[in-house]
This record gives C-alpha cells, structure tokens and sequence, in this order.
C-alpha cells in the first residue's frame, strides 16, 4: 500500500494598504468564489479521501473582512456602482480590469462576455482604456459588471445554483437589482468558506495547516547572506537584513490566529516557498510545529547527490524521497516531507489540457508505480509520495474549474486497492530517518534567486533593512524590542510601524521584481511594497526616503506572461510528441494569452496556438504548436521563421515547396539591410503534428550567460501574419552547468 500525502496551498498576500483601508488587488475576495470553498466543500462526496490544506494567515484574514461586508477592492465597487452613473474614468478601469479572467476557460463558453471582449479587442489600435471604454454603451458596462462576478463563482454554483442558473441563461440586459442579488450571493459564499474548512477538520478528513503570517521567506529574514550558499558571487542588497525575532514573530502570530479561528493549534507548516533553512528550524519547532514540508531539490542538495528521473518521469531513487525525516537535532528537530516536485508540477501544468478521465488515470498510474518501485527497492516498505502545489491558480486553466478532474482523481483514490490518501501529520509521523543539517533554498530552483537575485530585489531589500532599523531606533527609544509590539507592548505608532514591517517582509512582492516572473500587475505589486516600507516611516513620524516613491522595477513590465524554463531539455526533432516528459521543463507561451483580449476577433484562422523553448548546454529548442498540425499548416502556405533579436541579424526560416517538400535555410542580415543565406552545421528542424527547432548556441555566436532573444513569427507569401509573443520577445540567458528551472506560483 502506498501512502499518497496531498497539501493544497492557499495563499494570497496582504493587500490591503493599513492606511486607507482599502484593498488594492481582488484576488482574495475572486479566488474565495471559485475555488476556497469549493475546494473543501468537493470532499464531502468523497469521505474516504484525506488531505491536508495549508491555509495562510495572510489570506484568512482578509477573507474573513470580505464576509464581514467590510473590506473593499475598487473592483468590487466599481463593479456595483451604477452603471449609468460612472465616471468616464471608472468606465476604463472597468473595460481595462473586468476581463481578467482565463479566456479560454472564463470567458470564451460565454457568449455575451466574449462579444464584450471582442469589442474591446477589435480594432482598437492602441487606443487608450477610455477611448476603448467609448465603445461601450452603460448597458454593455452593466453587463460587463455582472458577468466579471458570474465567471468567478464558484463550478457548483455555476452548474447547479437556480438564480445562477438564470443569469448566466439571460445572458444580457441585466439591471441594477441583478446586480444586487449577485452581491448577495457572493456574500453567500464568502461567508461558507472558514466554516466549510472548520468542518471538514472537525470530521477528521482534513487537515489544516499554516505559513508564517505574512508570507515572508524565513531563512532570509534570519539572514539575507543565506543566499550566498548557492551564489556566492552575487552582489547583494546595501546593507544584510538579519531579524530572526521577525521569523519568529511571523511563525507565532500565524499558530495563534490559526487555533483562534480552528480552535486547535496547527502541527504543521508550509514555510513560504518551501524556504528552509538550518536557522528556521529550531523557530519552527519552537512555535509547536511537529512537521514541515519542501521540496525534493532541497533533499537532493542535503544528501550531497542528484535525484534521477526515467524517461517517462519516474524517479530513480524512490527509497530516497517517499519517506519523512527529521530535520535539525534534539528537541528543536521538525519532521519533514518533501514534495515529489514531477508529479507535483503534472497537476499545476500539465494536466488542465487533458480530459479529466485520462489525467487522473495518468496520476494514479504513476502514483501507484512508484510504490511498487520504493516497495521492490526496500523489500517490502510502504512509500510516502508528498504531492504539494497552489490550490488555486490552476483551476483557471482546467475545465469546469478542475471539478471534472478533482472528482476523477478522489474517486480513483478512494477506489484505488494500492493507494491510501492520508494526511501531512500522518505522512509525518514515525519519521526516523535523521537530516541533522538541511540545505538552504525553496521548491524553486532549491535556491532564493526569485526573491533576492536580482538588482531589482537588492533595492527592495535594502530598503526593507533601513526601515527595520529605523524602527529598531525607535523601539529603543521607548525601551522596547520591535517585536514586542506585536505583544501589545510599546506605543500605537510602534505597533503599526511593525505590522508594517511585517506586512513588508512578505514573499509576494519580491517575487514579481526582476526578470523571472512578471504579469500585468507588476507595478501594483511593487507600490504595494513601497507603501507598507513608507508606512513605517510615516506612523513613527519619520522622514519617508524618496527612493520609496519611485519604483523599483527596472526590467520592462511586460504585456504577455511568459512561462520560463524550469530546466534542461533534451528533445528528440522528429516533429511528434514523442513523449509527454521530452518538453517538461520547457518554457511556454500561449498564443491565445499572448495575444489577450486586446487582440481576439470574432473570426479564427488556423495559426500557432503555444510556443515552447528550453535549452542544453549546447542547444537553444524551440516547439511550435497550432491549431491544425504544422504539417498541414505548412502546406497550406504557410511559413515559420525563428527570428533573433539578440544576437540580431539571423533567422530560420521553414517553407513548404507546394510539391510536399519542406527547405529550411538560415539567412543572416547584411550591412545593406538584405538577407543572405548562411551556412551553418547543427541546425535541425521536423514538421509532423507539431514543429520542432534545434539551433546550436555556437550558430548563434553566443556563449554562458550570454543574452538570446527571439519571436516565432508566421508569414504567408511573405507578409508577416502573427508573430509570438506579441509584445515582446522571448528572452533567455544562455546556461551554465549549475543550472536549474525557475516557474509561477503563488
């Protein structure tokens, strides 16, 4: 039998800006409608299954303010407000924010929403919002309005609810009373999702555990020099931040919000990230927590060797991972799981293109043949798999919101005679195997680049560590340490200086600056942190740094997002998809997200519909997908070209001769501004249901951790007809040895 251990993680981080009150980002309030309650609420059917959902404080508390009826998000008021009655201004933040939802999957079932997103998208030549916004009259707002809060509800409301039901069925001319029922109904199930959690504990099915409050990385908050482990010639913020008590508090006010709300103190904690660290744990153990969870790069670097996979994905050490240890020594010693990160990353990006029946039937397999494996390796021991990964964002991209597929794989777990779901605190326990030191890093690359690798990150770092000392000088002053605040000890304006800080030293704002991670709302994200440091300032009466009013993103924000690497690839260029792993750690882009809502018309044609690129050490890969097979796109006229921006002046170019035969020539740009075929060796292309690309890093003239950047563009006798991404190209550096992939999360 093998035990199979899934943690569903929910986080949001703290939008909410202390000083107006006001909730900057919706994305609490949005995803308690789809996916917190439903989530828990779906076990109901199935009450042989176990699993363990990690809930952080920061997200909660939120929550419970919008069932309240007390929290506001300008979405939120936008969105009732009348729909005659708005300004031209809130008329654009509407048409320019209500349509952020999955396309494919949100939007395009609804008839109605689609034409709205049409229209905002058609012909509109980089107009403004407000010049987009004047094409909508208030009953195509009113619309809007209502069918922003339609798609977001929750798939059993969707399907089963009668005043639902009866919107999505009028599907246009709405009214204002429409408006309020909807409102009503969120409040419904705002107010069902804590109560839901609360039960499914009190029943024995689910376990719920914590973060530390705010979401903060742990081990960079004992010491940013941590980093260096892994980097040891980064440079690095102005001056080191070193504030364990800061860990400590977060772990603290995170276990007793957790037994205020649950009623019992949490034993478990997913620290931010997966981060660990040696200095976090004997905090963790100090707050009462009995296991924690990472990822397996982290076990692999603490053993001192690699974790293999076959060729199909299956893990090569199975004895290795699928059983709990101890981490660190004595009493401060904390249990520990580590994710399987492979078949994690099956459920958070690859399934949601698959139907259900089959991926479910894929995971089980899997799950199922490691046990045996682990099971033949020990002589008969019973395996542990730690599956953990978001338990929100990727609903957006499955069907009916993952219930098809959720229900598919509770139901063949329950049924399965060689699975046994069971909780993280079970998986836990009994762990004997001893880790008396543990690697510093997170399920990300098993290191901290994403929160404190880049320039970008340095600043925000050193602004967070003047701040911090700046309240340290305070705290002083009155004969108070600054996390004695937290005790209600010392002044008001210390207290709010340092749920500030905390707020502050939260993951989430550091994961979208730099290079790595980017989406539409960047600049949000970053003056949310810039608040929060100068709101430190500002409640101990302090002169507020004008470095904290000027952004720290240097890198462009980007229209498109683009899915990087993760890691290295090894394709075979035969224009089939020889096997679903071949392209696993690719990077991704999607035409249809790539081009948004900016960009969809009422008429399709066939054309690419995902681009994927990776690298070895010596080979850049890139994969075109569309929506016919290339082959027959190619056929059809069609040609395909790589084109580099960086190095500049070369492209490969694919075409088909009309007689069934494909010519692949590389051409390089001359002084004169012609194009002149080169000669090159190692240059591969195939062309079957999908087209596959290998260009020799040395055919570009570029070395390691020299710059590459490329669009795929599609031309038809030789005028350009799409090109992807749309707004900027796909940008890599060319690897080293040590590298290691970096994807989403939150």
């Amino acid at each position: 039998m093998t035990r199979v251990a899934i943690l569903w993680h929910m986080h949001q981080p703290f939008y909410q800006d202390l000083v107006t009150g006001e909730h900057i980002l919706p994305w609490v309030r949005l995803h308690a409608l789809k996916d917190y309650w439903g989530m828990v609420a779906l076990l109901r059917e199935f009450p042989e299954v176990r699993v363990t959902f990690n809930l952080v404080p920061s997200m909660l508390v939120q929550l419970e303010a919008f069932a309240r009826d007390e929290a506001r998000d300008r979405h939120l008021e936008l969105g009732l407000k009348p729909a005659d009655r708005l300004s031209d201004e809130e008329r654009a933040f509407c048409v320019e924010h209500f349509f952020h939802a999955h396309r494919p999957r949100m939007i395009d079932p609804y008839p109605r929403y689609r034409e709205l997103a049409e229209r905002r998208g058609s012909g509109n030549g980089g107009l403004s919002a407000r010049a987009q916004a004047a094409q909508f009259s208030a009953d195509d707002i009113r619309d809007l309005q209502v069918w922003h809060k339609l798609v977001w509800l929750d798939q059993d409301y969707l399907d089963g609810d009668a005043r639902v039901r009866r919107f999505i069925a009028r599907e246009r001319g709405f009214t204002e009373g429409d408006k309020q029922e909807l409102r009503a109904i969120e409040l419904e199930i705002l107010n069902k999702v804590i109560p839901e959690y609360a039960q499914a504990a009190a029943r024995g099915q689910v376990e719920l555990s914590t973060s530390p409050f705010y979401h903060p990385i742990l081990p960079l908050l004992c010491d940013t020099d941590v980093y260096l482990r892994t980097h040891p010639q980064s440079r690095m913020p102005r001056e080191p931040f070193r504030h364990p008590e800061d860990a400590a508090e977060q772990l603290a006010r995170a276990v007793a919000y957790h037994e205020r709300l649950f009623g019992t103190r949490p034993l478990g904690l997913w620290p931010s990230e997966g981060s660990v660290s040696d200095a976090m744990v004997p905090l963790v153990a100090d707050a009462g927590i009995r296991w924690m969870a990472t990822d397996e790069e982290i076990l692999a670097r603490t053993l001192g060797g690699a974790l293999s996979r076959g060729a199909e994905g299956e893990l090569q050490q199975p004895e290795v991972l699928y059983r709990p240890y101890r981490v660190g020594a004595g009493a401060a010693a904390v249990a520990c799981g580590f994710r399987d990160h492979g078949l994690s990353d099956l459920i958070g990006f690859t399934y949601a293109s698959w139907s259900a029946e089959r991926a479910a039937g894929d995971f089980l397999h899997r799950l199922a043949a490691a046990g045996r494996r682990y099971s033949a390796n020990t002589g008969g021991g019973e395996a542990t798999v730690f599956v953990i990964l978001d338990g929100e964002n990727a609903w957006e991209y499955y069907d009916s919101q993952g219930r098809p597929f959720l229900r598919a794989l509770y139901g063949g777990l329950a049924a399965h005679p060689e699975l046994r779901t069971v909780t993280m605190a079970e998986a836990c326990e009994g762990a004997t195997e001893a880790l008396p030191s543990i690697f510093p890093g997170s399920w990300i690359n098993g290191d901290f680049y994403i929160w404190i690798g880049h320039a970008d990150d340095h600043r925000a770092w050193s602004q967070l560590a003047e701040a911090r000392r700046t309240l340290e000088s305070a705290a002083q002053a009155e004969g108070v340490r600054p996390h004695d605040t937290g005790r209600l000890m010392g002044s008001d304006p210390l207290r709010r200086a340092y749920e500030e800080m905390l707020i502050a030293e939260g993951s989430d704002w550091f994961w979208w600056y730099g290079d790595d991670h980017s989406s539409a709302h960047d600049l949000a994200f970053d003056d949310l942190f810039r608040r929060h440091v100068r709101n430190v300032y500002r409640a101990l009466d302090r002169p507020i740094p004008e470095e904290l009013f000027v952004s720290n993103i240097t890198t462009a924000v980007p229209a498109v997002e683009i899915e990087e690497p993760t890691g290295f690839i090894h394709p075979e260029i035969d224009g089939a998809i020889t096997s679903y792993f071949e392209w696993v750690g690719a990077g991704r882009v999607v035409a249809s997200e790539a081009a948004g809502a900016m960009h969809q018309t009422a008429e399709r044609h066939d054309g690419i519909s995902v681009v994927e690129f990776g690298f070895d050490l010596e080979h850049l890969y890139v994969r075109v997908d569309a929506t016919v097979a290339m082959r027959q796109l190619l056929a059809r006229g069609a040609a395909l070209s790589l084109s580099f921006l960086t190095p500049a002046g070369l492209r490969v170019e694919v075409r088909d001769d009309r007689g069934g035969l494909l010519h692949m020539r590389v051409v390089e740009r001359t002084p004169g501004g012609d194009w002149m075929p080169r000669a090159v060796d190692g240059v591969l292309f195939a062309a079957g249901d999908v087209a596959e690309l290998r260009v020799p890093f040395a055919c570009l003239g570029v070395r390691t951790h020299d710059a590459v950047a490329f669009v795929v563009t599609v031309s038809r006798e030789g005028v350009e007809v799409e090109h992807h991404p749309r707004h900027r190209p796909i940008e890599l550096t060319v690897p080293d040895a040590s590298f290691s992939g970096r994807n989403w999360t939150a």
